[in-house]
């Protein structure tokens, strides 16, 4: 464990090791941040991010310096950040510091200036997030607002809407999201029993039907109605 304590030099396994030890306690510090942190970047998860890449990041790059002293910082700002985020789900005026209401960039087809100033962004910007959005006119928006994690939502006017279903009054079918029951030529046992299906009873659909083998198939769903989707290795 010499590695794990400062030293005046490192071997090449002793800088290996360190890196894996680094490594997984940063993911282990992820897990207990939550999926929150790593979906979207507020200010307090920008915050929490840049401190602690910073902190594990020179005992990863100086021998002098010691893994644990490090590794007990990251632990204190973890549960710091933890504590921060279940008072801001509690305190109104520090959620609204944390989580600013969205500000509004496009109104009714026009920009409001004095907003692009505040979000610091420029129109250019506004037109390349658009062009994700495969919308071509900012004439057609009601709205676009400047999101607290950076986004920008849009909201294209109902005369530029397409026409759906429920605008036509037509009955339709309720949505079913189909199920993987083979992936990477693997059995999915809990949602084959889930669906009601045997093993013998895929095995057979898929030689009858699809005129293949178990082994090559990449993935397979299946649909409230029992139908089978295959994709085969290529």
């Amino acid at each position: 464990m010499e590695f794990f304590h400062g030293q005046e030099t490192l071997t090449a396994i002793q800088w290996g090791l360190r890196a894996v030890v680094g490594y997984f306690f940063m993911l282990i510090m992820a897990k207990l941040m939550g999926q929150r942190s790593i979906s979207q970047l507020n200010l307090l998860d920008f915050t929490i991010a840049v401190v602690i890449g910073n902190i594990v990041a020179h005992p990863l790059s100086d021998e002098g310096l010691g893994l644990k002293g490090s590794m007990i910082t990251m632990g204190v700002l973890v549960i710091l950040y933890v504590s921060s985020v279940f008072i801001v789900l509690k305190s109104k005026s520090l959620r609204k510091f944390v989580l600013p209401n969205p500000l509004p960039l496009v109104k009714n087809g026009q920009f409001i200036y004095k907003n692009l100033s505040k979000a610091r962004i420029s129109v250019d910007y506004i037109l390349s997030e658009a062009r994700k959005e495969k919308i071509d006119d900012l004439k057609k928006l009601s709205l676009a607002l400047w999101e607290p994690d950076g986004t920008i939502s849009f909201f294209v006017s109902p005369n530029y809407q397409a026409v759906t279903r429920g605008d036509l009054n037509m009955v339709t079918e309720p949505f079913d999201f189909p199920k993987i029951v083979v992936r990477e030529g693997d059995i999915e046992k809990s949602i084959l029993q889930q669906v009601g299906k045997e093993e013998s009873w895929l095995r057979s659909t898929l030689k009858t039907y699809h005129n293949v083998v178990l082994e090559d198939v990449l993935l397979a769903t299946i649909d409230k109605s029992d139908q089978l989707k295959i994709f085969l290795y290529r």
